[in-house]
């Protein structure tokens, strides 16, 4: 992710006559402790005639010593360099543990070194006064710096002033405001005072215009800036000279290039010298530009690339609207929190405290995008084997005719506020909802916890403690128990109404219909949990029924044709005919709550409302099939009003109930939650969800029908996930980027079952599956860090081999029944056909990097949509990174369905795939021939375009130089394995292998015959790329021992050392070093905040230096005929 920049500084001095200079003293060269990377360096001084003398200072600054042997007019100073922007951790240091806190002694031999960095100026009154005010207390000796430095940056106002020298601290001090050398040169005083050792630094600050806006403070500069600086350098023992920027309040980063350090700025001016007396004109011209950028995750692309794929996608969108595929795309984002990268809850847990109100933020942000209209309604989500609740789904619907749902925003209630709701405005409620369905609403009735369960449980308790601190293992049992007894068994919970659509369903007749229920307890009492109150209802105690008199709600098919459903203003309308409907707007008429009253008052010509239904009480065994079994709730929870509502099998009832939720709303003017049941699967209505799932926040974004709105979708979404504190980035302890661990999954459909590609033309999934299969690079360049076998979406071939030989022969019937006819292969067919081979290794047909779950599944309604989910892409970064993906598959569609794609025979890659294809040369390759066969077709999409994913899924760790042989390091990929069943308390747990890592080495100019390339004494076994002098091998290593791993009787591999093996000279011609873990010992606890903070742990670990010292014998070649191209130091050598 290295930026290099070119900085040009000139220095100009004219004189008003021709004069003598005397030696001048330039401090101009990057001092050679600068911890930023130099890549070239070169002064010009004019006058041309002179004579220079490169030396250094008592302190090892670069001096350039300047004679002038003739007269001038003018002297002028150019300097240009080039430098490596590569992130550096300042915080990357360790402290000897007698410096550990402040005050501190330096050692008595370390003090008499330091003796010139400790001199003290004069204790001058304000400057007193000011070292008086630093408290002194003890306290670690890094924050103690880190405050020091920021409470200077806020005391001291920077401003520009151009006189020579430096201001005294009194000076500095008194104003209140210096420039960054008055700063510099204050701190470095107040340090000496506290007992520190300090020095004057000045030199070059170079600060890029950031690719991300700061969501916390200032972002930084606009443009790319440059300017000669200073700045202050602390001697800390175990760490060494540690910069500070008063200026700033920040350390010295990357983009501090130090010229000269000293214990006076005197000896710090960038030039100083003798001249005759004269008038001078003093020029000084500073630039910074970027010469090269490696592609990176934050600014992917420039404008132009960014303007060439656009054009692209609407190429490939004139040619699926030309040949009739109607392709919808859309898909599962997943996204992790900003704030809390080290949380349970976004790195294992699915559920936790912030989940639910950060989704509830992003849902708001959606919701005023896409949601005009909408119904915002919490849901239930999944619910899986060993977790106590279901998870919750945060849910917004809108018609597809852009009729509205709800109209008053403003009555959706958040999660962040306490309305102070009770008990008694939610008896309110339902009997406002009552009245406007014309239900008697003398049937609502209060539900309890249940009383004799908590006496049971308490009495179950220890005897030495109480219900309120029941001291229980599970915390979810222990806050329930505190909870009820907290308010009390008598507490009423909420209120229920029973409600169902009548079954008569005749136009003449009552519309909805309620009753008693008939319960053996007096009370309504509630199963006991922590689901809503909804779902604890006692329906197990209602009356027995058969189950032919049964309410049984059916999922509708979704193949089936729908009506257009009734406009806005019947559903708020329901008991008035249609000719005393209102015939201006909604917005010209009274509030909501007005009509529907004057509507149950009769005005309007309105329906008589539904007869009160006789108290009919079922007698012994006899079937009570007209008793109502479904009922809406109201829950005051945490003073927010909860609604649950009922299933219902029409997605018309589904919304005249919601009509009648939002006038009683309105007229109570109380925001509400709606939660229970969603409306019926209905392709007349769009969805959009936001669910939680292990360790990340799950967003089912709603389907594009066209390139545009694809892009339109995309870009918001991730921006208002990044406005709300959620983010696309993810990292290992070590720095490794993840994405967000939870996976993009893909998908593609049509807006209907019957227009899914898919299923009108088999042959394109077969071509997908097929193309996917025969180009590795196309399942690997996008992944997660987990594949292989046991992956949660393996390749059909991964230790799979029959496989492809059995999807052969599916191909091969899928294109016979084709053949016969559009009837011959309905949609069922492509399911059995391929279902049981879209699959893991347990069969699973959900946890496979092609998921038919949804496209014509057995299952039922839900999963009969026609749709195709690719499992296996991790979370990209960047939008445009994800827009760039999606473009694309829309471009392989586009081809398969004009040119099916039938290979003669399926590829059998054996161990290759987990041996080549692991390595990022051979995976670009691979994708490179994925993009050439589309631009033979007409699509010019350029693979540079797929760099950004290269780096992101193969991040460059170093490289090195000797001899004319270049060696760069990567990482590459490397399979987890899934280990057997362990015992864990409360069942059997499986934990994942990931100790084992894989890098790859590429190298340039290389002799064969002479040269080897060893890591820790061991031949890597290159490989010829058909470039000459280019091969490419690959090392795999145990990297860290896990609690359950394979083999674990091997130790760690650390450090890797590479060397450049001389095989004539027999000695190591130059290497380098990579650390595994931290080479200073560090074992991090958090995970990095910021993509910065990553790359800098895996900088860290990197070394351009470390070959093997003395004469070196070449190994036996070791080369594995399974894995040819992988060094796998877990064998042992022969």
């Amino acid at each position: 992710m290295s930026i290099h920049v070119a900085l040009n500084h000139v220095t100009h001095y004219r004189y008003d006559r021709p004069i003598n200079l005397g030696p001048q003293i330039v401090r101009l060269r990057p001092a050679p402790h600068s911890r930023t990377r130099i890549l070239s360096y070169s002064m010009r001084v004019e006058p041309a005639t002179h004579f220079i003398n490169w030396q250094q200072d008592p302190q090892s600054n670069y001096l350039a010593r300047l004679v002038f042997p003739d007269k001038t007019t003018s002297f002028r100073i150019e300097v240009d360099l080039v430098a490596e922007m590569s992130v550096l951790n300042p915080f990357d240091f360790f402290l000897e543990p007698s410096a550990e806190h402040f005050p501190f002694e330096y050692d008595p031999s370390l003090a008499h070194e330091l003796a010139p960095y400790r001199l003290k100026s004069e204790l001058t009154p304000a400057f007193a006064k000011y070292l008086a005010a630093i408290p002194r207390e003890k306290k670690q000796t890094t924050n103690f710096l880190v405050e020091l430095n920021q409470k200077l940056q806020k005391d001291i106002a920077y401003l520009i002033r151009m006189e020579p020298g430096v201001q005294t601290p009194e000076v500095t001090l008194t104003n209140a405001s210096g420039s960054c050398r008055d700063s510099g040169w204050l701190l470095v005083q107040i340090l000496r005072h506290l007992g520190f050792a300090a020095r004057f630094v000045s030199g070059y600050l170079i600060q890029l215009k950031s690719d991300v806006k700061s969501l916390d403070g200032p972002s930084g500069t606009e443009v790319d800036f440059t300017d000669l600086h200073a700045w202050c350098e602390v001697y800390l023992p175990g760490a060494g000279w540690i910069g500070f920027d008063p200026t700033s309040g920040l350390l010295a980063g990357e983009g501090h290039i130090p010229l000269a350090c000293s214990p006076d700025p005197g000896s710090a001016a960038p030039v100083t010298g003798a001249l005759d007396e004269c008038e001078t004109e003093f020029e000084h011209h500073m630039k910074v530009s970027r010469v090269w950028e490696a592609p990176r995750v934050t600014l992917p692309y420039t404008d132009e690339q960014w303007s060439a794929i656009e054009a692209l996608g609407h190429r490939v969108d004139e040619d699926l609207r030309r040949n009739d595929v109607r392709l919808t795309q859309g898909g599962e984002p997943t996204f992790v929190s900003v704030d809390d990268r080290d949380g349970a809850e976004w790195n294992t847990e699915a559920m936790g405290p912030t989940k639910r109100l950060l989704s509830a933020d992003l849902m708001d942000k959606l919701r005023a995008k896409y949601g005009d209209g909408g119904l915002l309604h919490y849901g239930q989500g999944k619910w899986y084997p060993g977790e106590q609740l279901p998870r919750w789904s945060l849910n917004l619907f809108w018609r597809k005719d852009r009729e509205p749902v709800w109209t008053h925003p403003e009555l959706f209630a958040s999660e962040h506020r306490d309305y102070g709701v009770t008990d008694v405005q939610a008896r309110q409620f339902l009997k406002g909802v009552a009245k406007r369905l014309a239900l008697d609403p003398k049937y609502v009735f209060p539900a309890y916890e249940d009383v004799w369960y908590y006496l049971w449980r308490e009495r179950k308790l220890p005897t030495n403690v109480d219900p309120f601190d029941a001291k229980l293992a599970d915390p979810l049992e222990r806050e329930r128990v505190r909870k009820v007894f907290s308010q009390g068994l008598d507490k009423i919970v909420g209120h229920v109404l029973p409600v169902a659509r009548h079954p008569a369903q005749n136009a003449a007749g009552p519309r909805w219909q309620t009753g008693p229920w008939f319960l053996r307890a007096e009370r309504c009492y509630l199963v006991p949990g922590d689901s809503a109150l909804g779902y604890r209802l006692p329906l197990d105690s209602q009356p027995w029924a058969t189950s032919t008199d049964m309410p049984w709600v059916h999922a509708p098919d979704q193949s089936q044709p729908f009506a257009a459903l009734p406009p806005y203003q019947r559903l708020r309308f329901p008991n008035l005919h249609p000719e005393a409907l209102p015939a201006e707007s909604p917005s010209q008429f009274g509030s909501f709550g007005e009509r529907s009253r004057a509507a149950l008052r009769g005005e309007g010509d309105a329906r008589t409302a539904a007869p009160a239904p006789e108290l009919r009480v079922p007698q012994r065994l006899e079937s009570a099939g007209w008793v109502t079994r479904t009922a809406i709730s109201a829950e005051p929870r945490q003073g927010r009003l909860y609604i649950f509502m009922p299933p219902m099998s029409a997605l018309e009832d589904y919304l005249e109930l919601v009509a009648a939720v939002e006038d009683t709303a309105l007229e109570m003017k109380l925001p509400v939650i709606l939660e229970g049941y969603e409306p019926p699967k209905d392709p007349r209505l769009s969805t959009l969800r936001v669910t939680p799932d292990p360790g990340v926040i799950e967003v089912n974004i709603h389907p594009a029908h066209s390139w545009g709105e694809l892009v339109e979708q995309t870009t918001h979404l991730y921006q208002a996930a990044h406005e709300t504190r959620l983010s696309t980035e993810k990292f290992m302890l070590d720095g490794r980027h993840t994405g967000t661990g939870g996976g993009n999954h893909f998908v593609l459909g049509g807006a209907t079952v019957a227009d899914s590609p898919f299923l009108r033309r088999p042959d394109l999934l077969a071509s997908m599956v097929a193309y996917w299969y025969n180009h590795p690079a196309l399942s690997y360049l996008f992944s997660g860090l987990f594949i292989g076998p046991t992956s949660q979406a393996p390749r059909i071939d991964e230790a799979r081999n029959d496989s492809v030989y059995e999807i052969e022969i599916a191909f091969a019937e899928l294109q016979r029944q084709a053949a016969l006819g559009p009837q011959a292969c309905p949609p069922w067919m492509i399911d059995r056909l391929l279902r049981n081979l879209l699959i893991d290794v347990s069969g699973n047909t959900h946890r496979a990097e092609f998921c038919i779950d949804k496209m014509y599944s057995p299952d039922g309604p839900t999963g009969r949509l026609g749709l195709l989910e690719m499992r296996a892409f991790e979370m990209p970064p960047h939008a445009r990174m994800s827009l760039t993906q999606q473009l694309l598959m829309r471009s392989l569609v586009s081809r398969f369905w004009q040119h099916p794609y039938r290979p003669a025979r399926l590829k059998r890659w054996g161990t290759e795939l987990h041996d080549r294809f692991m390595l990022p040369h051979f995976v670009w390759e691979d994708l490179c021939d994925v993009v050439e066969e589309l631009n033979d077709f007409g699509y010019a999409m350029k693979a540079e375009w797929f760099a950004p994913h290269l780096n992101f899924r193969f991040p460059l760790m170093g490289d090195f130089s000797a001899r004319g042989v270049d060696v760069e390091v990567r990482l590459a990929l490397e399979p987890w394995h899934v280990m057997g069943e362990e015992g864990a308390p409360g069942g059997t747990v499986r934990f994942v292998d990931s100790s084992v890592e894989r890098l790859q080495l590429k190298v340039t100019g290389l002799v064969g015959d002479r040269h080897a390339l060893t890591c820790n004494g061991r031949v890597v076994p290159l490989q010829p790329t058909g470039k000459v002098g280019e091969f490419v091998g690959a090392v795999r290593y145990r990297a860290w021992n896990a609690a359950s791993s394979l083999h674990p009787t091997i130790g760690v591999h650390a450090p890797l050392t590479f060397d450049l093996l001389d095989t004539w000279m027999g000695r190591s011609m130059g290497g380098c070093q990579y650390h595994v873990s931290h080479p200073g010992g560090r074992n991090y606890s958090t995970f990095p905040v910021n993509a910065y903070e990553a790359e800098a742990r895996r900088l860290a670990r990197f070394f351009r230096v470390g070959h093997t010292p003395g004469p070196m014998h070449a190994p036996r070649d070791e080369r594995n005929p399974d894995f040819p191209f992988t060094l796998d130091l877990r064998r042992a050598t022969v």
